[in-house]
């Protein structure tokens, strides 16, 4: 079987959205289908390319996962992808494997945001370690993400005073004050300030503060 149409099959069988997946990237044939047959032993489903060209041809699901990635590939490297990767604000985490591995190479990987670089031969729990620790990093980075759009989707429905409110409001001010920073009554204060929570789908001040520091990163 061909690996896109292996590929096809196992896609086919995936049922959930937010189950991972993981991309290995390897020329050699038997290594990339062991590694697969690995991760389908604990559950994992995996897609299967031989060349970054190949990856790159074809979109992937948008699932929590990570790529397995050789580091000595026909045409584009593997270090070379990550770069372009990089470039495309693709975040997916990338476990690095080769049979020639050297310091500067492994020091390059990891400073560009690799999760591990293993040198071949490794032993499989080794590398399921590594894939576990990748998909949790990918878990997390969209969990990062949902909030953040969360946050912006919820800024965007407040009014032009509503947000001078809320910035009044994660400053610490009282209602009083903000009543005189903005020349308006305190009455109309509470009120735009109990839009500003209900808008932004908070029950605190504390829950206000934590989604204003998200969208203020974004910034």
């Amino acid at each position: 079987m061909s690996a896109a149409a292996g590929n096809r099959a196992h896609d086919a069988n995936a049922t959930k959205a937010d189950a991972p997946l993981v991309v290995v990237v390897d020329d050699d044939d038997g290594m990339r289908d062991g590694l697969r047959d690995v991760l389908s032993s604990v559950g994992i489903d995996s897609l299967g390319f031989s060349s970054t060209a190949e990856l790159l041809a074809e979109p992937l699901p948008d699932r929590p996962g990570c790529l397995i990635l050789d580091v000595r590939l026909p045409g584009l490297s593997g270090l070379d992808l990550q770069a372009k990767l990089n470039g495309m604000g693709n975040k997916l985490p990338i476990v690095f494997m080769t049979g020639y591995a050297d310091v500067p190479m492994s020091v390059r990987a990891m400073k560009a945001g690799a999760t591990d670089f293993l040198s071949k031969p490794f032993r499989d729990q080794e590398m399921l370690d590594a894939v576990s620790v990748a998909i949790e990093r990918d878990r997390a980075r969209r969990l990062e993400l949902s909030a953040a759009n969360e946050a912006l989707k919820a800024a965007a429905s407040l009014t032009p005073r509503e947000h001078e409110v809320m910035e009044a409001v994660v400053k610490g001010l009282l209602n009083k004050q903000i009543a005189h920073l903005l020349d308006i009554s305190e009455v109309t204060v509470k009120i735009h300030r109990g839009n500003v929570m209900r808008k932004m789908n908070v029950a605190s001040l504390a829950d206000l503060v934590r989604k204003v520091g998200v969208l203020n990163s974004l910034a």
